[in-house]
């Protein structure tokens, strides 16, 4: 069974608003059992909308469409979908029993164009909309099924969870799909790719593998489909075993979650807490931890320190040791990550310091110099990068080094 989604919109084709309700759409329909062929945007154009609409149909069986349903002009949706057709529009009772509804709860005055929302085309089944006053349109034509829904995305999300995706399982016979992720740090893709060519070469061909790239870290996933959930479960299960194996130290997790997410969830377990002291990438590893709910269970805070009168008076770094080996050094990132620990009374902390550019660097101590520690009672760990001339790279790339080394200390027990 293959999907194909279209978002509508000029907002999006502009960057004023990021299509989101895609990625969330392809992610439902995936774990049913339905593979997304493709994924378009087209402006608020009656040609570009037909143009898709019709595409789309030579692709795929299910064709799931978001946005242009409110009641101004430049929403023509639904009356491009009628063009598309061929049929007229008509007012549906049920559709406008649900605007009347919306607009007397808030107790406001329906105008006109507001009425406009129960027009649909005559030959759709309506998905009344319980939280707005877009209604969704099924269609069944030549053996083919369209859904159009609205493109404000806690109205789509319910529409498709409460109604679509069920309905859809009604009618066909949808096959298992089953993912597994390895997430991977510290070893770039191709270096990856090349220590388990073999193990790749040798799976079935109902099962693949992706490589998932991001700035430090790679995403490893098996992807299989088949119609015995509990065998091709076992199939992955199998080849994640021997990828993880082969891989070793390098692998973070064995689940779709990030690495700060991981380090969270291992500390959770065991009670422990972790402080930061953050020098280049200003506050960039806090903001990692604190985004994920639970968080303060584990991360107690820590000191963004960019200036050197910081580094002594929060983190207890010597003014000697910035004399002497400046604030770029292994001997200052040592005591930031040492200070920390026992300022802020954490069980481990993570230090960086470094200069993320685009200027500041010096022939010894180049931009994208950057210098890491993760500390324990027991031990500290400090390493030096040379990353690139790109600010926001660098400091992306120095959050996952320091993430990595918190990692590796943390199982290093």
């Amino acid at each position: 069974m293959l999907a194909e989604i279209i978002t509508i919109g000029d907002e999006i084709l502009i960057g004023q608003i990021v299509d989101t309700n895609s990625a969330w759409m392809a992610q439902q329909l995936n774990n049913a059992g339905i593979r997304v062929k493709q994924i378009s945007s087209v402006s608020d154009d009656r040609q570009h909308i037909l143009t898709a609409l019709k595409e789309a149909s030579e692709r795929a069986n299910l064709i799931f469409i978001t946005g242009g349903l409110g009641p101004t002009k430049d929403d023509i949706t639904k009356t491009t979908l009628a063009e598309y057709f061929g049929v007229g529009m008509v007012e549906n009772k049920e559709a406008l029993d649900n605007v009347l509804r919306i607009f007397a709860k808030y107790d406001r005055p329906m105008l006109d164009i507001n009425r406009l929302q129960a027009q649909i085309p005559e030959n759709c089944e309506v998905i009344v909309n319980k939280n707005g006053t877009a209604p969704g349109m099924w269609f069944e034509v030549n053996g083919k099924i369209y859904v159009s829904m609205p493109g404000v995305p806690f109205e789509m999300m319910y529409m498709m969870e409460e109604d679509v995706i069920p309905r859809i399982k009604t009618l066909f016979k949808l096959p298992a799909i089953i993912h597994k992720t390895i997430l991977t740090v510290g070893e770039g893709e191709s270096f990856l790719a090349a220590r388990i060519a073999d193990i790749e070469d040798s799976l079935p061909k109902h099962i693949k593998l992706a490589y998932l790239p991001k700035l430090g870290q790679v995403r490893l996933r098996l992807s299989g489909q088949g119609e015995d959930e509990k065998q091709l479960s076992t199939e992955i299960e199998h080849y994640t075993a021997k990828i993880v194996e082969r891989v070793g130290n390098h692998v973070a997790a064995e689940e779709d979650i990030t690495l700060e997410k991981t380090i969270l969830n291992f500390m959770a377990e065991r009670g422990l807490t972790l402080s930061a002291a953050e020098s280049c990438t200003g506050g960039y590893i806090s903001h990692l931890f604190t985004q994920h709910p639970g968080s303060s269970k584990v991360f107690l805070g820590g000191a963004v320190s960019y200036a050197n009168q910081l580094k002594e008076s929060i983190l207890s770094v010597k003014h000697e040791t910035l004399e002497t080996y400046g604030a770029v050094s292994e001997e200052t990132v040592v005591e930031m990550a040492e200070g920390a620990l026992r300022n802020f009374k954490s069980d481990y902390a993570i230090a960086v310091t470094g200069i993320a550019g685009p200027d500041g660097g010096t022939p010894d101590k180049p931009v994208g110099t950057v210098w890491i520690a993760a500390a324990s009672a027991q031990k500290t760990v400090r390493k030096k990068f040379t990353f690139g001339s790109k600010r926001l790279q660098n400091i992306e790339r120095s959050a996952s080094a320091a993430l990595f080394m918190l990692n590796t200390l943390l199982k290093d027990v």
